[in-house]
């Protein structure tokens, strides 16, 4: 096997495994070490880092959970990644995670976070809210407060107090990771017969559970023996994926926009990965530092609330305007009501802009392919016929 499989292969385990056992091999290789989860989008993983603790992302159970006794806890009518999450929980996966953070994603998680308090009283939980109003002085102050209140408990949780100098080492070390990432990203964009989705999004995963620090000498070797493999390029049409930033797609659904014959070229899959668009400072006050990043330098998402700086839709145009996109490929979890309450306003941006665009629903156990794969075929086939034309 070459590199890049060895790679790609360790990274599939850690995709796989529901059990979670690097994240117990790294609390068992030192006494009194602690684990953070947090559910998808954003929270500060350099606050939880600075305390000593792992960060540790929880995605819901996807293809390869069986949800029993979480379908108890919810009606059918809303997303899976709730129930799935319960089921980790109340099968013992996650026994090995001391606190959760629930970031403000949507009401079902909101809800999901009550229900954790309920259901685990011996853990740390924390809904954690993000500011509405993007001025210094109100929404930048009132987030300050709630990192200030943030370190405070997981402090607590740590036993033992975290610095300013503890946060500004991991302000710096994200800093790294999420250039890192950035680099990727481009390579991707740049050569995605190189870097295939299928791909990244295994090796960015993988920054889920393991530390940040060797996270990112993975994404360094993947993307060193990415680009010294040798792989045939395809006239495959250059899209971004739209809409999964929360409920994650199965593999095999990502997979099968590959094979209909598109490169994806950016996404919002882990967006904690990618949330903060530029460094942040590492000199003076670091909470203040984080907040302002936040208000500023964030990216944008239908999970976040934001009429303040710019119109719908400009973010999105602005990838694909940046990784030279062709089209739009909207992927929302079924009963995901961020995504689509924005997708039409998205749609009508695009459309204004000539951008082609197609949509779809999936759930992390979605099962049949074939359909989407047909789907993404016809619109990538359109793509190139009509821009040949």
């Amino acid at each position: 096997m070459n590199e890049v499989g060895q790679i790609i292969e360790r990274c599939l385990a850690l995709h796989e495994d529901l059990d979670f056992s690097a994240v117990k091999e790294w609390k068992a290789a030192q006494p009194g070490r602690k684990v953070i989860g947090y559910m998808p989008v954003y929270v500060p993983r350099e606050i939880i880092h600075a305390a000593g603790m792992l960060p540790v992302g929880i995605l819901g159970g996807g293809d390869g959970l069986e949800v029993i006794q979480g379908d108890a806890y919810y009606q059918s009518y809303i997303c899976r990644i709730p129930r799935s999450t319960i089921e980790l929980g109340l099968t013992g996966r996650l026994d090995c995670v001391d606190g959760m953070l629930f970031p403000s994603i949507c009401d079902v998680i909101r809800n999901l976070s009550g229900m954790w308090k309920i259901m685990f009283k011996d853990k740390y939980v924390r809904y954690f809210d993000v500011p509405q109003n993007y001025e210094d002085e109100v929404g930048g102050t009132y987030y300050q407060h709630e990192l200030e209140s943030l370190r405070d408990d997981l402090a607590k949780v740590a036993g033992r107090p975290i610095s300013d100098d503890d946060l500004r080492a991991s302000i710096a070390v994200y800093n790294e990771n999420r250039r890192v990432v950035e680099e990727l990203y481009a390579l991707r964009a740049a050569k995605p017969w190189q870097a295939p989705t299928s791909e990244v999004y295994l090796v960015v995963k993988a920054g889920m559970v393991l530390p940040v620090e060797e996270h990112t000498v993975l994404l360094r070797q993947y993307m060193a023996a990415a680009e010294a493999a040798e792989r045939p390029m395809r006239d495959n049409a250059r899209v971004v994926v739209n809409g999964t930033f929360c409920e994650q797609p199965p593999l095999t659904l990502i997979k099968a926009i590959e094979m209909s014959g598109c490169y994806v070229v950016d996404d919002d899959f882990m967006l904690v990965t990618r949330w903060l668009q530029q460094d942040v400072p590492t000199d003076g006050n670091p909470l203040k530092n984080l907040a302002l990043a936040f208000l500023h330098h964030s990216a944008s998402t239908s999970a976040k609330y934001d009429t303040t700086r710019e119109e719908k839709g400009q973010f999105l145009l602005r990838q694909i305007k940046q990784r030279g996109a062709e089209g739009v490929v909207f992927a929302a979890p079924s009963f995901c009501d961020p995504a689509l309450l924005e997708r039409p306003m998205l749609q009508t941006v695009l459309s204004a802009h000539k951008v082609p665009h197609t949509a779809f629903k999936y759930s992390e156990n979605t099962g049949q392919m074939a359909p989407i794969r047909e789907q993404a075929g016809t619109f990538a086939d359109s793509i190139k016929l009509w821009s040949a034309a």
